[in-house]
């Protein structure tokens, strides 16, 4: 019976008895085919029902899982009215930069009624993900977990789990995120906070009218769970532990690390860390919280809230019954919101594997060197507009004093088609366009520009970027996404970047390999990545509400020499504008 006939029945009886998608990830190099059906669902949280944007009708939306080495085919319809797009986030690409998904960069939004199938295929890279819409405020719905597993017949480079659970932080608002961000740029004001976290799409038992929307993970005792976190939070970093447990990191971004045991961890909006929950060996009579907060930097009102699930022991609801014996709750003590100490040493502890197996190929060599401000300023308002900030202005984010205007087409295919005039120009500025103390008292003018304007790399540039926050209006952290690639983080530290003296202290054996990195507040973050992938690609703060205000730009990787290194044209059915 041949391979192809197996493979077919498999789908078959996987569809007939509804068994779940894991069941196919067991078969290596295959297509796999999803269907995304963008539609309003009704749902209900901390007591109130309203409609919001869903993929399939599921908040969050459905699983994903592929192996290394699969190619992934996903349909997406439109039935809202909303323009739609989406990000796999941290999927490379590898010349499929068509399918990355940010609006108006790699692609024009799919309108209402039509469609657009995502095709890429997974190379090199295994471990968790995520999906999410990448328009507006679009994903704060929209998200669901990405699971790469590896080839068939290859290990974990650690203790085999028992049990695999994805979990996702989000936020809620009970006002529909649209019309409140839309509302806010207009006027330049700053929108709303969120009123409460997610795990799972459920707020937890700390929240008032929650408590049944509560995420519950039973375990069995002595056993050894991975445990998948993605934060898909909008606008705030999180701290993550879980009451009276101690876990071991063991991959961060789909990138295996050096593993290491901590009580507590960092996850910024964007970021996702694996780790490995080793469970007591007998049941205690207690149920211990996993609990989600805040780690909030800048001077801007942030949610001081809590989400939590549940930990508890099979058995132990039985144990319960036992007269003069109620269960315990434990609540883990966690940092406090401004805590940056601790976020830094989280991020120190973070290590490539760097062996044979899995090396750490960091350039040693650079070609082009950048050094980007990060930060927020002012921005003039036009005259039909009432801005709150002095002589009409309102807050805008930059980079390099550049605030990112959205351009009206799409930036790869101006870029493929040789259409750029009018839509983007080449002249990113790859330095401040005045220097000063960065991380000290802010110039008197803090007017920033604005501007569609792009970095223009050859293929296989080698490229070394400082990422410097700025305490203009305030020191603040920003989680730093970069679409297409992933970097290694060599060095960072707080204050001024000291190009002098920083570079002799970076890490070029073991550095963390990561898609997303927290730029430190009021400190510095250096990476290198080899520019081996021919497109635009979109660099961007995953705080959103940064991104609306233009902590945003692009990247234009050339094409090389070979067949193998040039981006293909485009499918027949992209998007237009």
């Amino acid at each position: 019976m041949s391979s192809c006939f197996l493979r077919v029945m498999l789908f078959a009886l996987c569809a007939l008895w509804n068994l779940p998608e894991l069941v196919l990830a067991k078969h290596a190099g295959i297509t796999r085919h999803y269907n995304f059906d963008i539609k309003l669902q009704k749902v209900t949280r901390l007591c109130q029902t309203k409609s919001i944007v869903t993929v399939n009708g599921q908040f969050p939306g459905p699983r994903i899982i592929a192996r290394e080495g699969d190619r992934v085919l996903i349909k997406v319809v439109n039935n809202v009215q909303n323009n739609i797009t989406i990000h796999w986030h941290g999927i490379r690409q590898l010349r499929s930069g068509w399918a990355d998904g940010p609006a108006y960069v790699t692609q024009c939004p799919i309108q209402t009624g039509q469609s657009y199938v995502y095709n890429f295929t997974i190379t090199g890279q295994r471990g968790t993900l995520f999906w999410h819409a990448h328009i507006s405020w679009l994903r704060a719905t929209l998200y669901g977990p990405l699971v790469i597993l590896p080839k068939r017949g290859v290990p974990y480079p650690f203790p085999q789990p028992f049990k695999e659970v994805p979990i996702i932080f989000g936020e809620w608002w009970k006002a529909d995120t649209e019309t409140m961000i839309n509302q806010a740029m207009q006027t330049g004001g700053a929108p709303n906070v969120s009123d409460a976290y997610t795990i799972n799409g459920l707020p937890g038992p700390l929240y008032n009218c929650s408590a049944k929307d509560t995420f519950r993970l039973k375990v069995k005792p002595g056993k050894t769970y991975l445990l998948r976190l993605i934060n898909a939070a909008l606008n705030d970093e999180l701290f993550f532990s879980i009451a009276n447990h101690t876990v071991t990191v063991v991959e961060v971004d789909a990138v295996y690390v050096k593993p290491f045991k901590t009580n507590t961890l960092v996850i910024t909006p964007g970021q996702t860390t694996n780790i490995l929950l080793k469970t007591k060996s007998h049941s205690p009579n207690a149920t211990f919280l996993m609990a989600a907060r805040s780690y909030a930097t800048g001077p801007a009102a942030f949610d001081n809230s809590t989400t939590a699930g549940i930990l508890e022991y099979e058995h132990m609801s039985s144990m319960s019954n036992t007269k003069n014996k109620r269960p315990s709750v434990h609540r883990p003590a966690l940092p406090t919101f401004n805590d940056t100490l601790f976020a830094m040493s989280f991020s120190k502890k973070l290590r490539s594997l760097a062996t044979t197996k899995f090396p750490a190929k960091v350039p040693q060599t650079v070609s082009r060197r950048f050094f980007f401000t990060v930060g927020l300023g002012l921005i003039q308002c036009s005259r039909n507009q009432a801005c709150p900030g002095p002589n009409n202005t309102m807050v805008a984010a930059a980079i390099n004093n550049v605030s990112f205007v959205q351009p009206s087409t799409a930036l790869l295919q101006a870029h493929f088609f040789g259409k750029s005039k009018g839509v983007y120009t080449t002249d990113f500025p790859a330095n401040p366009p005045f220097k000063f103390n960065y991380t000290g008292t802010p110039p008197s003018n803090i007017l920033v520009n604005s501007g569609t304007k792009v970095v223009v790399l050859p293929f296989n540039t080698r490229v070394e970027l400082v990422l410097q926050d700025t305490s203009i209006i305030g020191a603040e952290s920003h989680p730093l996404h970069l679409h297409g690639f992933n970097f290694h983080v060599v060095g960072q530290g707080f204050g001024n970047f000291d190009p002098k003296k920083d570079p002799s202290n970076f890490n070029l054996v073991d550095p963390i390999e990561r898609n997303t990195v927290g730029v430190p507040s009021g400190g510095w973050v250096a990476i290198r990545f080899r520019a081996d992938n021919p497109g635009v690609w979109f660099m961007h703060c995953h705080l959103e509400v940064h991104t609306s205000w233009g902590l945003k730009m692009a990247w234009v990787v050339m094409d090389g020499k070979r067949p193998n290194q040039k981006l293909p044209p485009p499918p027949a059915d992209l998007p237009k504008c």
